[in-house]
């Protein structure tokens, strides 16, 4: 007997644009929610870690869209796969959150560790970010293709790959936000709906991913940011709204350098004489 096949249509352009605009203006909306239950300082503190996560994320998309052509995905189940990968991205980060959140707690040391984490990571990605990468090479596409049983339904192992990369490009992310907040609620939230909006993302710039030329040279610049702002904790304190104008400000440079700055002609061959 045939089973019918649960599948996703993958949205299209103009349906991923209202998507897309619909959960940023939900996750922006949500600080109305921090101030009630906490105050304004918190509501700007979710609105910077908001913007943080989601920006951070954006690198997400070029390992889905790696991930999907290097297993094999096909387009009609991309969208399946996204929304079931990122949902269980979303329950891993917020266990990875929580523990986080209590080394910080517990140890201060922590704070430089994160901070000088951060500033090696802002550096591997100025110097490896505008590459091709090779995910099969990676411990935690290996890891994961022992976790998944080859029994297994043919989208576990895009759909765990999926949730076990975010996590992986987590491990940078998280701390970010911990430089503006370790309230688990604001941290949890900011989270949760950067990810939430990020399979309509996905859809609306799959065909423009490789014209996010400096993307990778905006995310270390916010990443070399918030490294200083870690390891310089107890001497400066800049106010939310810095934090917040750096963010916005150096994806809005990257976005226009990207699509402004003309490419540098590639050198013809030498064919000899």
């Amino acid at each position: 007997m045939h089973t019918p096949r649960l599948s996703m249509d993958p949205p299209s352009t103009r349906s991923a644009l209202t998507w897309s605009i619909g959960w940023t203006i939900v996750g922006l909306a949500f600080a109305g929610v921090v101030a009630v239950l906490h105050d304004g300082q918190a509501a700007g503190e979710y609105v910077t870690g908001f913007l943080i996560e989601k920006s951070l994320s954006l690198d997400n998309l070029f390992v889905f869209a790696v991930l999907f052509s290097m297993l094999g995905v096909r387009a009609e189940d991309r969208h399946k796969v996204l929304v079931l990968g990122i949902g269980l991205a979303i329950v891993l980060r917020t266990i990875f959150i929580v523990v986080g959140i209590a080394a910080l707690e517990a140890f201060d040391a922590v704070t430089y560790l994160l901070g000088a984490l951060l500033a090696v990571t802002a550096v591997g990605v100025v110097r490896n970010g505008g590459e091709d990468r090779d995910l099969r090479q990676t411990r935690v596409m290996q890891l994961v293709q022992r976790l998944v049983p080859a029994s297994a339904s043919p989208l576990a192992l895009p759909l765990v790959a999926v949730a076990a990369f975010d996590v992986m490009f987590a491990i940078d992310s998280i701390p970010a936000i911990f430089a503006v907040t370790t309230d688990t609620l604001v941290v949890v939230a900011a989270n949760a709906w950067s990810l939430c909006g990020m399979v309509s993302l996905y859809f609306l710039l799959q065909n423009a991913l490789a014209r996010f030329r400096y993307l990778h040279v905006g995310l270390a610049a916010i990443l070399g940011y918030v490294a200083a702002k870690l390891l310089l904790a107890d001497v400066w304190h800049p106010p939310i709204l810095l934090s917040l104008t750096v963010v916005v400000g150096t994806l809005v440079v990257a976005a226009l350098a990207s699509f402004l700055v003309p490419r540098s002609p590639r050198p013809a061959p030498d064919r000899g004489n």
